[in-house]
């Protein structure tokens, strides 16, 4: 843990600000859930709950399922990061921050099938350097609430994408969301 040298006061409601470049570097906007953690020292930990987290080993399964019957890479994410790798993906993509551009797509609701050529076409990390020719985007919905996507990539520049792909990672976006539901 660092400390960021800011010092807070607790109002007459119990209440703590967090600063505003704190909230803007972890991503943390209004209505953003948060586990709170203590410990023996008297330490408060806040940490940025994820619904998709507690999928954890189901999200790899269904992940590598889904890349299996697909031949594509495979990516599922929450609203913050990797949650899961299938495919042939580096394995380094693992619980790394998505992209702001995946970010807004999620909040927005969109899903989204692009090849590499179009002005839409959105990297799944912020600093991706590999080379993907196309993609397929789901976000997954739960209760009501967009808690993450599901993402299907291709390296191959021959074998395009098409509606089967879009109506793939669709299903699995919605197959997760109802997951979490129940």
């Amino acid at each position: 843990m660092k400390a960021t040298g800011i010092v807070r006061r607790i109002d007459d409601l119990g209440r703590v600000v967090i600063p505003k470049e704190i909230r803007r570097t972890l991503r943390l906007h209004e209505a953003t859930p948060l586990e709170i953690y203590t410990d023996r020292d008297g330490e408060i930990i806040l940490k940025k709950y994820s619904p998709m987290a507690e999928l954890g080993s189901f999200a790899k399964q269904y992940a590598d399922a889904l890349a299996q019957s697909s031949g594509y890479g495979v990516v599922i994410t929450d609203r913050d990061q990797v949650v899961a790798v299938a495919g042939g993906l580096k394995k380094g993509m693992l619980s790394r921050n998505i992209s702001s551009e995946l970010g807004e797509l999620i909040d927005e609701r969109e899903s989204l099938m692009v090849s590499r050529d179009s002005r839409e076409f959105i990297n799944v990390l912020d600093d991706d350097s590999d080379e993907y020719d196309s993609e397929a985007i789901s976000t997954i919905i739960s209760e009501g609430d967009a808690i993450g996507s599901v993402v299907m990539l291709s390296t191959d520049h021959k074998n395009r994408m098409g509606e089967t792909e879009e109506k793939l990672v669709q299903t699995a976006a919605s197959f997760l969301g109802k997951h979490m539901e129940g």
